[in-house]
């Protein structure tokens, strides 16, 4: 970020990151079928970095997994996201970030889902519409700036 930059959010508060899953033997099978759940979605999403903040989006608390929502059986995710502020201009970025992390991480049967959690975000409504839309979607995701910026939100940061 640049020097001349002013944060929306200078101050957010930090929550402490859930443990780690611990995995069983038939989920390490190969040969044993095992769906894809709640908490396997929400680890896979929880680690993003913010755009803002040098933080993940579990220790800002805009995901959480009571928000994770999968029916295997149905080949469908939904992930409700909530930004630190009502007015957050980095909401449509950490939505595109959330569903291109889904998008390439799950089997292709899945219809993935990313929208703003019910009542946090004043631009609720036209955010996930950018994020419902595939044409816009993948529109954002030709833009090699923008797709820069995805990417170092999806990187594995070091502690």
């Amino acid at each position: 970020m640049s020097e001349g930059t002013r944060l929306e959010n200078a101050n957010p508060v930090i929550f402490q990151r859930s443990g780690e899953r611990v995995q069983t033997a038939s989920e390490e099978d190969e040969d044993v079928h095992d769906p894809i759940d709640d908490r396997e979605i929400f680890d896979l999403i929880r680690s993003i970095n913010d755009p803002e903040h040098p933080l993940s989006l579990e220790e800002l608390n805009v995901v959480e997994q009571v928000r994770v929502k999968v029916n295997d059986a149905e080949n469908t995710v939904g992930v409700e996201f909530t930004p630190t502020i009502p007015h957050c201009s980095m909401a449509t970025l950490i939505g595109l970030s959330i569903k291109v992390k889904l998008l390439r991480s799950l089997p292709d049967r899945f219809k993935i889902d990313v929208c703003i959690t019910p009542g946090t975000h004043a631009s609720e409504e036209a955010v996930n519409k950018q994020l419902a839309d595939k044409e816009r979607v993948a529109a954002a995701l030709e833009n090699a700036s923008l797709l820069e910026v995805v990417n170092q939100c999806l990187s594995t940061r070091s502690i």
